[in-house]
């Protein structure tokens, strides 16, 4: 019977059907996979029906505008669909394809979200003549609440005022994004210093090395876990509705003060990233020199190498940081390659041994500061199995070689 209903082939309402193939979906551990392949090639009117619908489940809203299983058809129905909350469309803004963004954009209801709107101006794929146009939106909102407020005789003097306020502040606020004050010494030195490569880049936005969903971590994009498969398999003796309403009950329970305070945690960083992201290529370079930590942990990370490479001439960056970008996968081997290029990280020996067990540092890098690592890392490197043959065969041959002369001196 689990396996039939795998196949969506109950003799139920099409509605119904749905709403146990994605339980069976995210909860079965056996016929899981084949529940999403039958829903990936259901009928699509069935499901945009389903979609578009307000009383539909809020289980089966959540899997259909799900990055994995969204299908281009069901946007428009989920996008109006008032049971699909705000920060769902958030989530999916941040990530959204090129594609997504073009109907998110002729979406009436989300043109009338700001949050969701603000979000997408993070998202890496959007145009410039887009963002252009979702600051346009936001300054008609901005207008029709002052005129709304004037015809409902908005006494208080100050309120009345603070319209006029927004329209002057408005534009200077765009023009200097956070982040991008008068440059120092410190930061007109490297602008001048590297003009060219800067002059080369261009407009070019932020783009983190390894992907937005990366940078923001996963507890930003929550990931519905799978139910224990004695639960999942007593769907085979309970109702479908009495089953999916126990499988919302378990992911609630999956939600505590440790899950809120974690996302507080990522939002707070999806906000420095909505900064990063407005800035062209000087912004980013003076936020590297002159921001704090949060702001150069995401900055070191930028696909523009001038801007990656400013990171590590901020007078604020400590050697702990910089021990931490060492050993780092996702960045650019040029961020890599200037690390010992600075005396001082250098003679940080944390610095090297994390450098040598990189596996994205370069191999002529990672072999000539081999030389200085210690007999217990030699031999730890030479087993480590990230790393490159190369890198493991010197290692042991080092390894060898500091062991024997030791040997000799104690003799």
């Amino acid at each position: 019977m689990m396996q039939f209903a795998a196949r969506g082939a109950l003799q139920v309402p099409p509605a119904e059907n749905i709403e146990i193939l994605v339980y069976l979906a995210q909860h079965n551990k056996v016929f899981g996979e084949l529940a999403r392949m039958t829903l990936a090639g259901w009928d699509p009117k069935a499901c945009l029906a389903s979609a578009s619908d307000p009383q539909t489940a809020p289980e089966v809203l959540d899997y259909f505008i799900s990055p994995d299983n969204l299908r281009p058809k069901l946007l428009p129905g989920l996008l109006e669909n008032p049971s699909v909350s705000e920060g769902q469309l958030a989530k999916l803004a941040v990530s959204a394809s090129r594609e997504t963004i073009e109907v998110m954009l002729k979406s009436p209801r989300v043109r009338s979200l700001t949050g969701v709107l603000e979000v997408l101006k993070t998202n890496p794929y959007l145009k410039r003549e887009e963002a252009d146009e979702i600051d346009g939106l936001g300054a008609a909102g901005s207008s029709a609440g002052a005129v709304a407020s004037a015809e409902t005789g908005d006494l208080a003097g100050p309120a009345s005022a603070e319209p006029a306020v927004s329209e002057t502040t408005g534009p200077q606020a765009e023009a200097a994004p956070a982040g991008a004050e008068q440059p120092d010494e410190t930061v007109s030195t490297y602008l001048n210093e590297h003009a060219q490569e800067i002059a080369a880049e261009g407009e070019k936005p932020f783009q983190a090395v390894g992907g937005v969903v990366e940078l923001l971590g996963p507890e930003y994009f929550p990931v519905i876990e799978t139910a224990e498969v004695a639960e999942a398999d007593s769907v085979a003796v309970s109702p479908p509705k009495a089953a999916a309403e126990r499988g919302a009950a378990h992911s609630t329970a999956k939600r505590g003060p440790a899950g809120i305070t974690t996302t507080l945690a990522e939002r707070e960083r999806k906000n420095t990233l909505q900064k990063i992201n407005a800035l062209d290529v000087k912004g980013r370079i003076q936020l590297a020199l002159k921001g704090n930590k949060e702001e150069r942990s995401i900055l070191v990370r930028d696909g523009t190498k001038v801007v990656a490479l400013a990171v590590l001439d901020a007078p604020k960056l400590s050697d702990g940081e910089v021990e931490q970008f060492a050993s780092q996968k996702n960045v650019l081997e040029a961020v890599l390659r200037g690390i010992p290029l600075k005396r001082r990280f250098r003679k940080d020996y944390i610095v090297v041994r994390n450098l040598v067990s990189n596996p994205r540092t370069p191999l002529d890098l990672g072999l000539s500061l081999m030389k200085n690592l210690l007999i217990q890392d030699l031999k730890n490197l030479s087993m480590n199995k990230e790393v490159s043959d190369t890198i493991r065969k010197l290692a042991l041959k080092l390894f060898k070689q500091k062991s024997e002369d030791a040997s000799t001196h104690k003799g």
